[in-house]
């Protein structure tokens, strides 16, 4: 066996069906589940044991059909799935039917999204079971000409023999098929031979997605469900006393059902425009929730109280500093929403899901049936990052359904997942680098944090149980700040530790759980360090940087562009890296400061810095679709823009101000910059790295460094603009228009 050698199955199918097995036939990938070197090999790993029972089908139409166990939420696996396949088996791209794959329990681990772990987990167990199909394919094309199968080529969906005769892979699939399931020896295409994967390809949903062809969950038509909201509490978590006026309410047109849930009050009616005016005239006495009366700065407190020390100050010089990271919303585009159809004995169950297994599982536990009677569809999301590891649209659904007898389609309101939802936790970071002359000799990080909620788990029920234990969800949270952390500098001895408090909140991943300001807190201290040695931010993070890898996309975003430039008082450019998942990336930013621009009339909106130019360069290993790895860093870039200058959450007695993205200041158009340029470097490796999460933190670090350098006062804050509250806050579901005078919360 070598890396490109590998076992895989025909699987008894009336027609040509095959699936891999790298547990037993790639021992080195086996050896990984003793190395632990990062979050992703834990998850890969994990992965690894239920690889068989992914599966490739050709079809007689000369189709291939793949139910890919993951959820396509807008990072283009789907295309990039389809081009796997299309290399292996000698078909194009177009000709590949990637579905999303129902939950599966029997998957185990091996049916979550995240982690930037899609590509690597599935990039062998896709190719394998690819490369079995086209491998039977020339066998049974062999023997209808009577050819040696060596002496045949497969391209394009047909089989060539010598003569010139053909046949498509339609017409062979049912010769090619096996009554029972059988081991298969295979080897897979080597890089040189690549004429798919590493070529850019435009994604193979992108013309029905601006079109309005796509479906989404909102989109399916479920015979009889009918459209539902949730009237929610006025603070975060809060649970309801009473319904004053149900009958009222559901007299209201188009009403056809109210009943409490667990999490509010829903209703269900013929349109959303009169769930909206049905939940507006609901009045409920609302219990308190868990974090009533709470705001920044009390949140800001307790995480003091439960900041881990830094170790005894050494003799030597030392640079330290400690930034401030608030609540950020994790609203998709996409709202979050679900359909269910709940009968007396099964449920079946519609969503953007990344984590199905364990919607499945919860979702039967709440229903009080097996989770064999509970059927999971996986429906295409409109974004998510974080977002749609949690399920809670799904079980609200499933709630209400089986209270009304009926099938619902449930959304939430804007206004309720940026109130309700899910939010990047607020945090701190503290940082201290110590040196001496022209070395470093050890770097802190004490990272503490309102508690992140990993309830997910792996994926399945176990894990996510052990999640919510009070011992494990700190265990989890070790697990996944400690493994998706890297040592990117020759900074001596180091030393991070986690410390979390403060439950209550409705928190979860964002783009990535911690890097993004742990990465932005040390970029910050390294320009510091640099300037107290008198050394230029980019050669001393070059000349202290591991490995060459790194180096070089350092090197290539200061080269392209152009560091160390004559700029404007006011203006400035800030550098950052970081590394994560098997990938290394760097950016390079301009931003000016200038008080003409950061005072710019904005309509309904927060001026401040720009940004004007932003280069960034990464290197993942191979890129399976170079073209959809650069929209990922567009969209990181975007993101670590926001995180840094204008984007967060504003916490005031127990719920946050923002309702919508009106309010909610993410980057808009009027602060993209006019220069952006994506650099994908150029890799000889054979295996893909992590990109969907790299593109936040280098950007971010590297917006945060250039602000400091423009202004002379490194920022401690984000986003920078916090501080700045330029709106009337809206009540619970808002009024459209808006009226003026509503500027509280109203049930």
């Amino acid at each position: 066996m070598n890396r490109r050698r590998f076992v895989g199955y025909v699987l008894a199918a009336p027609v040509l069906v095959t699936a891999a097995d790298l547990f037993e036939g790639d021992p080195a990938a086996a050896a990984d589940l003793t190395e632990l070197l990062d979050l992703n090999d834990i998850m890969t790993a994990a992965a690894l044991p239920t690889s068989g029972l992914i599966s490739v089908e050709v079809n007689p139409d000369g189709t291939v059909s793949f139910a890919l166990p993951r959820a396509e939420v807008g990072q283009g696996i789907t295309t990039s799935s389809a081009m796997l396949i299309a290399e292996e088996l000698g078909v194009a791209v177009n000709r590949v039917r990637v579905t999303l794959a129902d939950a599966r329990p029997e998957l185990l681990f091996n049916q979550l999204t995240g982690a930037s772990n899609t590509t690597i987990s599935t990039y062998t167990p896709i190719r394998v079971a690819a490369a079995v199909a086209r491998q039977r394919l020339l066998t049974a094309a062999a023997a209808e000409f009577g050819a040696a199968a060596a002496d045949l080529r497969l391209a394009d969906g047909m089989v060539t023999d010598a003569a010139g005769r053909k046949i498509g892979i339609g017409a062979l699939a049912g010769r090619a098929a096996s009554a029972k399931t059988q081991a298969v020896p295979v080897e897979l295409a080597p890089r040189e031979s690549f004429t798919v994967i590493g070529r850019p390809h435009s994604r193979i949903d992108a013309l029905d997605a601006v079109t309005g062809r796509k479906k989404f969950a909102m989109d399916l038509d479920v015979p009889g469900a009918k459209p539902t909201m949730v009237c929610r509490p006025p603070t975060i978590n809060g649970k309801v006393g009473s319904v004053v006026n149900t009958a009222e309410v559901r007299a209201m047109p188009g009403v056809t059902d109210v009943v409490t849930i667990s999490t509010g009050v829903a209703v269900r009616a013929e349109t959303f425009g009169q769930c909206i005016d049905a939940v507006r005239a609901l009045k409920v006495n609302w219990r308190p929730g868990p974090v009533d009366g709470k705001s920044d700065d009390t949140v800001l407190k307790e995480l003091a109280a439960a900041e881990l020390p830094l170790g005894p100050r050494p003799l030597t010089p030392v640079v330290e500093g400690k930034f401030t990271f608030y609540f950020r919303g994790n609203s998709a585009v996409e709202p979050n929403c679900a359909i269910a159809d709940v009968r007396a004995d099964r449920a079946e169950i519609w969503s953007g899901l990344k984590s199905p297994i364990v919607a499945k599982q919860a979702i039967a536990a709440r229903l009080g049936m097996l989770p064999s009677r509970v059927t999971v569809h996986v429906t295409e999301g409109g974004g998510s990052f974080g977002r749609k590891l949690f399920f809670d649209a799904a079980l609200e659904a499933a709630e209400v359904s089986q209270k009304v007898g009926k099938p619902v389609k449930l959304m939430w309101h804007r206004a309720d997942d940026a109130r309700q939802g899910r939010t990047h936790p607020m945090a701190t970071s503290r940082v201290r680098i110590a040196y001496a002359g022209n070395l470093v000799l050890g770097y802190e990080l004490r990272h503490t944090s309102v508690t992140t909620d990993l309830g997910h788990g792996l994926g399945e029920l176990f894990t996510a149980m052990a999640a919510k234990l009070p011992i494990g969800d700190a265990a989890f949270a070790q697990t996944f700040f400690q493994f998706s952390h890297t040592s990117p500098y020759h900074f001596g001895a180091h030393s991070r530790l986690l410390s979390e408090t403060g439950k209550g909140f409705n928190t979860g991943s964002m783009r990535n759980v911690y890097s993004p300001d742990t990465t932005c807190a040390r970029e910050l201290i390294v320009d510091q360090v640099a300037a107290r040695m008198g050394k230029d931010p980019y050669r001393f993070r070059r000349d202290f940087l591991r490995d060459e890898r790194s180096r070089a996309v350092l090197e290539k975003v200061a080269e392209v562009g152009g560091w160390g430039r004559s700029m404007p008082a006011g203006t400035a450019q800030g550098i950052a890296f970081h590394g994560e998942y098997k990938a290394v990336s760097a950016c390079l930013v301009e931003i000016d400061c200038r008080p003409a621009t950061v005072n710019r009339p904005i309509r309904d909106g927060v001026a401040g810095p720009r940004v004007t130019k932003a280069v960034f360069a990464v290197d993942v290993g191979l890129a399976v679709n170079p073209r959809g790895l650069e929209a990922q860093m567009m969209g990181g870039i975007m993101d670590g823009i926001a995180l840094a200058l204008t984007s967060s959450l504003h916490l005031r007695n127990g719920y946050f101000l923002e309702a919508s993205w009106d309010n909610y200041f993410y980057t808009r158009q009027w602060n993209t910059p006019p220069e952006l340029q994506i650099i994908v470097m150029p890799s000889s490796s054979e295996q893909p790295g992590g990109a969907g999460e790299l593109g936040v933190a280098a950007s971010m670090a590297a917006v945060a460094c250039a602000y400091g350098r423009a202004t002379g006062a490194m920022p401690t804050r984000f986003p920078i603009n916090h501080g700045t509250l330029s709106f009337t806050p809206k009540p619970t579901i808002p009024p459209i228009p808006a009226s003026p005078t509503d500027g509280g919360l109203r049930a």
